[in-house]
């Protein structure tokens, strides 16, 4: 550990100590509750900590939530994230701050971010960082002002010839956007801002969620200067009956390539740009993004047909995971998606254990070919992290019913990726018209229901008589009207993953918009508590949060499994021990 991270720490942990009198009256991720709960707590993570993660981001102890601000300066990597710097669970919420070279290994800074004026005394809420075209940094923040109404604010780096931006100053024009009677904004619905984009009048435009009654909303603002702000008079889009929309997300994507696009872009000549629209559903507290047209004149996003900004839009991801943040990596031309992923246990585990909340890993995002859904992959710096290796699993036949161990990896930590090749499509069992969600067909059909195809797939953080394991896996089937058409299912169940009777132990689905006549691909991050799944190449994805009594560190063992009518051929298992991160 160098003298600077040294005295990162200890500025950090000093600033525990100073906010330790502060008190602000909330509760929860964005959201205002009657019954007041705070956290004195100030205990640190207990010796005995099978749950934390080795390289997955999480600050050394304490509550976080969402992502805020990422971005790329000068080289360096920056995430601010929701910190509560008094305890396990949600309150006194601060700016935490943390850079890194390669999006995995992370340093820690003091706190960004934090409440010292009437427009944020309450709490310093979630936002987004902008590159100005000089190459500045800037944030536009959600504060909770005296009266407890939402308000957006602006931070900017006090020394832009520091690249880790460790200290931020405030304006004194904050705050930027606020609700009065004129405008008609409800202010305790009022939150995230977006990174902001610069159109062709050149006025800068930001989108804030919202909510009227119902009616979910994205708010438009524009600004000359990025100091004046003004509110259009119709929001970038609208659903009504969907409720709040929190930390929206806006940005253009390429059909041609994985390649990122710069927020701000046009396009180059001859592309045909695409843009997402993204928002977290406060009512589900799922993540859903349309794909669609951004009529630059009149600010209004169309989404393409079969979209709809509501719970039946497609997600990020099918687990535990809320509250995602992109950002354009100029240096690498992609663009990253973080996601926060909370805890399954309940929250007098979370206070014992001292902390609460992980980052999952940041994920390259990009358009399919199709046009029709996004791709998301584990940024590739993860593997870095890989050690010992497995590689000699290769064209085995998994008959109805059987297992086989992988050995030699630490299962606890490793990255698994396997390819199978399902014979006899014909065999699948028939799906009903009325069987549109996949999470409760993984429910209903858990891997311990036998179908003509599957379940088969993987069983992670398995006890050695496997009295515990979580098993993330396939089923395929067929559509009744039309034999030739075939429906891939991907399940990650959790209902044995522990034998404590407590924690969420939710079932999870997706449908795999995938052609089963060709290999289906399986790649699951394992680290300790949580199983980041992502299969047909990142075409689905599924977050767990696990907490095994038996299946832990060297007790946790991994299979291949297939327990299905048909044989499946195992075509390659490649898995690696993981190495930890460097990270507080």
């Amino acid at each position: 550990m160098t003298k600077e991270v040294c005295s990162n720490i200890g500025l950090w942990l000093l600033f525990t100590l100073l906010i330790g009198n502060y008190v602000v009256n909330l509760e929860a991720s964005h959201h205002v509750y009657k019954r007041l709960t705070q956290s004195t707590n100030t205990k640190s993570p207990s010796v005995n900590q099978p749950y934390r993660t080795g390289f997955h981001f999480q600050p050394p102890k304490n509550w976080m939530n969402d992502p805020n601000g990422p971005m790329i300066y000068k080289g360096i990597y920056h995430l601010f994230y929701q910190w509560n710097p008094k305890g396990a669970v949600w309150g006194n919420i601060v700016w935490a701050h943390s850079t890194s070279t390669d999006l995995i290994n992370w340093e820690p800074h003091p706190p960004a971010i934090f409440p010292s004026a009437p427009f944020d005394i309450n709490g310093c809420w979630s936002g987004s960082a902008t590159i100005l075209p000089n190459g500045k940094p800037v944030i536009l923040y959600t504060g909770i002002d005296p009266k407890n109404q939402q308000v957006q604010n602006i931070a900017e780096p006090k020394n832009l010839s520091d690249p880790y931006l460790r200290e931020w100053k405030k304006s004194p024009l904050n705050p930027l956007m606020a609700p009065n009677a004129v405008n008609g904004i409800n202010s305790s619905s009022f939150r995230d801002p977006t990174t902001a984009w610069l159109g062709q009048d050149k006025k800068w435009r930001v989108i804030i969620g919202s909510k009227i009654h119902r009616r979910g909303l994205a708010i438009t603002y524009t600004s000359k200067d990025f100091l004046k702000w003004e509110k259009s008079p119709e929001p970038l889009h609208y659903d009504d009956g969907s409720g709040m929309w929190e930390c929206p997300d806006f940005f253009p994507v390429t059909r041609f390539g994985s390649n990122g696009v710069e927020t701000s872009s046009f396009g180059e000549p001859n592309e045909i740009l695409k843009h997402v629209l993204k928002v977290s559903l406060d009512d589900t507290k799922h993540d859903y993004y349309t794909i669609g047209t951004y009529d630059r004149v009149k600010d209004k996003f169309v989404p393409d047909n079969g979209f709809k900004m509501d719970g039946t839009a497609p997600r990020y991801d099918y687990g535990k995971y809320y509250a995602s943040k992109t950002f354009y990596d100029s240096a690498k031309n992609r663009r990253i998606l973080w996601g926060w992923t909370n805890e399954s246990s309940s929250v007098e585990d979370d206070v014992e254990k001292g902390w609460s909340g992980i980052q999952t890993i940041p994920r390259k995002i990009w358009l399919d070919r199709s046009g029709k859904q996004l791709i998301q992959w584990p940024v590739r710096e993860v593997e870095r992290l890989r050690t010992k290796q497995v590689k000699n699993l290769r064209n085995k036949v998994l008959k109805s019913g059987s297992r086989l161990e992988v050995y030699g990896v630490t299962a606890a930590q490793a990255d698994v990726e396997v390819l199978f090749k399902v014979r006899d499509l014909e065999k699948a069992d028939v799906i009903e018209p009325s069987w549109t969600d996949p999470q409760l067909i993984c429910s209903q059909m858990n891997v311990s229901v036998k179908s003509g195809l599957g379940p088969f797939g993987l069983m992670v953080l398995a006890s050695k008589n496997l009295e515990e394991y979580t098993s993330v896996y396939f089923r395929i089937f067929k559509a009744r009207q039309n034999n030739d058409k075939y429906v891939v299912v991907m399940c990650s169940d959790q209902s044995r993953s522990s034998l404590e009777e407590d924690n969420d132990k939710t079932t999870y689905g997706a449908f795999v918009d995938i052609n089963p006549h060709q290999p289906l691909s399986l790649r699951s991050l394992i680290d300790h508590s949580v199983v980041e799944s992502f299969g047909g190449k990142g075409r689905a994805c599924i977050t767990s949060r696990v907490y095994p009594k038996l299946a832990i560190g060297k007790s946790s063992h991994l299979f291949a499994f297939n327990y299905g009518y048909q044989s499946v051929d195992l075509l390659n298992l490649n898995a690696w021990s993981m190495n930890s991160a460097q990270i507080s």
